[in-house]
């Protein structure tokens, strides 16, 4: 694929066909993943994939779980169901659908990454910048081959079991969970703020005179709030 249609298409996917990945194609998105910079080329970054063995099933349930308490947590704080949200047809409807479906069936995605990080600064705030370049080009890539994928953080509230059942050593942190299959559905365009709303020039809020989208860029609002 052409470089610009990956990065305007690569899309947050939730749902997967159970169509296992060939490991092949893992092989050539995992070497994409790691060739990303890492500060002082320290490379800390390490990938753990689940797939189907005995701590990968282990790691789907406990992951399952924590996942769908989660969201049921988010999904009355924000208030998804009220509002516009009792409105089936709604943006907040849909997006509620569809992460129902993502945490009911995320154990269930044909290959589950840990990307962890090996601390060299006891857990500095900078140690991402060497581990969520690595994640989107594992996106990208997924992208190119025709695959799908989410970040997510959702693993957090039960990160000491998972390292328990994968083995990870003391002084390394799982920085996301990363699930990954064929889309169930399609591929589209990414929608984002326009560019003069993201980007300036000498200082803040600024207009840059050149940040111009191309045509045909789509583009969102925002997240859907709690109203």
């Amino acid at each position: 694929m052409e470089f610009f249609e990956v990065v305007t298409t690569t899309r947050a996917i939730r749902r997967y066909l159970p169509d296992p990945i060939p490991d092949a194609d893992l092989a050539q998105m995992f070497f994409a993943a790691t060739r990303a910079p890492s500060g002082s080329n320290r490379q800390p970054l390490r990938f753990v994939v689940l797939r189907d063995g005995p701590k990968a099933l282990a790691a789907r349930k406990v992951l399952g779980d924590s996942f769908r308490t989660m969201w049921s947590d988010k999904r009355a704080g924000d208030a998804y169901d009220r509002g516009s949200g009792e409105d089936p047809s709604s943006r907040k409807a849909r997006t509620a659908r569809t992460m129902q479906h993502f945490v009911d069936h995320i154990d269930e995605a044909p290959v589950i990454v840990f990307a962890c990080v090996q601390h060299w600064h006891g857990g500095h705030f900078t140690e991402g910048a060497s581990v969520y370049p690595a994640c989107q080009n594992l996106l990208l890539s997924a992208r190119a081959l025709g695959y799908g994928a989410v970040m997510t953080v959702w693993h957090q509230v039960v990160e000491k079991e998972l390292a328990d059942i994968v083995g990870l050593p003391d002084g390394v942190s799982i920085a996301a969970t990363i699930p990954l299959g064929r889309p169930e559905g399609r591929h589209g365009p990414v929608r984002r703020l326009p560019l003069d709303q993201l980007v300036y020039e000498d200082g803040w809020s600024e207009s840059a005179p050149w940040a111009i989208d191309p045509e045909g860029a789509r583009f969102s609002g925002g997240p859907p709030r709690g109203r």
